[in-house]
């Protein structure tokens, strides 16, 4: 297992050790031993997934206070851009976004500390998503930022008129909005 650091502190790529032969491939998607070994400390309580077809956008999504979630995400099937903006109140890189390219192909899982939104658009034909907690979820505790907010200026790579969204996530607030209410 492989550890990159990205611009945004604790956001981190992990890029399993895959092993490849005329077969297929096999990896381990995770293994807590490993993650303690590189610090990283994390109790994953709930594991999630999607599927969805070319042009769907989920997020940008977040669970705040004692609900707050970190993810583990990865794209088994498909292709997806995955998407993270830091909400971490005090945090220097505050209100930046942090895009990935997670597929079959290349098996990069994105680790998301908590109070991050998080959101991801379907590149391929179909994409399976899956992803750990490390909260179980709360409805009460569950805030989002709208996709197309102007200040995050986030590139989706899908054209304008493919987009599907959810009516929930239609209906988002700006970001400028989120941060009024913090």
């Amino acid at each position: 297992m492989k550890i990159v650091e990205t611009p945004i502190k604790d956001l981190l790529i992990i890029e399993p050790s895959v092993f490849d032969d005329d077969r297929g491939y096999f990896y381990e998607s995770f293994n807590k031993e490993r993650f303690l070994k590189n610090d990283l400390e994390y109790d994953f309580v709930q594991d999630n997934q999607s599927f969805s077809s070319y042009g769907t956008i989920r997020g940008l999504h977040l669970q705040i206070g004692e609900f707050a979630q970190a993810k583990l995400v990865r794209c088994p099937v498909g292709k997806v851009l995955d998407v993270a903006v830091d909400l971490r109140v005090g945090s220097e890189t505050f209100g930046q976004s942090f895009s990935i390219e997670l597929s079959e192909e290349n098996h990069r899982q994105l680790l998301i500390p908590r109070n991050f939104a998080h959101g991801f658009s379907v590149l391929s034909k179909n994409a399976l998503f899956q992803y750990k907690c490390d909260n179980f979820y709360n409805k009460e505790s569950e805030r989002g930022i709208i996709y197309s907010d102007s200040t995050l200026s986030i590139d989706w790579q899908v054209e304008e008129d493919k987009i599907s969204l959810s009516e929930k996530d239609k209906l988002l607030p700006t970001y400028n909005e989120y941060c009024e209410r913090l």
